[in-house]
């Protein structure tokens, strides 16, 4: 029942998203203007002992794809509860986790396949990287869309107006992304910058991936960026699911 009704729904909202081209597209314009404008500044410069500056830059565009992009997906649900959507659906006998986790896949669709956009863009411009790991790095993305996404639907939930969800979410986002070394790696700081930045799981995500991308799989960056990435994606899922089963009761 669960994985009808999860199927289901993802059909809706996909097709939702496929008769909206412009948000498909939409979503991945700022990572390659970064990739664009910025990414050749740093070409002549030594940002790390192995690899370019590609290799660099690219892993922490492409979870800047998903930090920015999904932590906004509550926008949409809290505009369907204004219009009443989410509560038809509510009386429906459709499960009310596979509500969120229809979402949830959708979102984790679209980032990817906005990261598919942006890896062949930035191949195009001298990217050079193994396909397993350009492949790893995809998956990073899913799981963090998946887990930021369920926060902003729990989130969205809970404050019900733009004018609340808008100003939390970026006062989250931002900080995260100066600490995380998204742009530069934070190794590049000083010292107390770098320590700090441990404390944000974004940290050992971008890590990972730009290990993935000199090809190194079975360091130390991967193992924690594995174990970072997939909980936080169970522990998000798991707050969003108790929101979701709470609304409206």
């Amino acid at each position: 029942m669960l994985l009808h009704d999860t199927a289901l729904l993802f059909r809706r909202y996909a097709r939702q998203t496929l008769n909206s081209r412009f948000q498909m597209l939409f979503g991945v314009l700022m990572p390659l203007l970064y990739l664009l404008f910025f990414g050749p500044l740093l070409t002549d410069l030594p940002l790390a002992a192995d690899g370019d500056s590609w290799q660099v830059l690219v892993p922490g565009l492409l979870l800047q794809l998903s930090l920015f992009g999904a932590s906004f997906s509550g926008f949409a649900l809290i505009l369907e509860n204004s219009w009443g959507v989410v509560e038809r659906l509510r009386v429906t006998p459709v499960s009310r986790l596979a509500l969120l986790l229809g979402r949830l896949l959708r979102d984790a669709a679209l980032f990817v396949f906005q990261a598919v956009l942006l890896v062949l863009a930035a191949l195009a411009m001298g990217l050079r990287a193994p396909l397993a790991g350009i492949l790893i790095g995809f998956a990073f993305v899913a799981l963090l869309t998946v887990a930021l996404a369920a926060l902003s639907y729990a989130l969205a939930l809970k404050v019900r107006t733009p004018q609340e969800f808008g100003p939390t979410v970026n006062g989250l986002v931002m900080p995260s992304m100066l600490l995380s070394g998204l742009m530069l790696p934070m190794t590049l700081g000083p010292g107390w910058l770098d320590v700090l930045s441990h404390f944000t799981p974004f940290r050992y995500l971008v890590d990972a991936v730009r290990d993935a991308y000199v090809g190194e799989y079975a360091g130390a960056h991967m193992l924690y960026g594995v174990l970072v990435a997939v909980g936080f994606a169970l522990a998000a899922v798991a707050v969003g699911t108790r929101v979701v089963r709470s609304a409206g009761s």
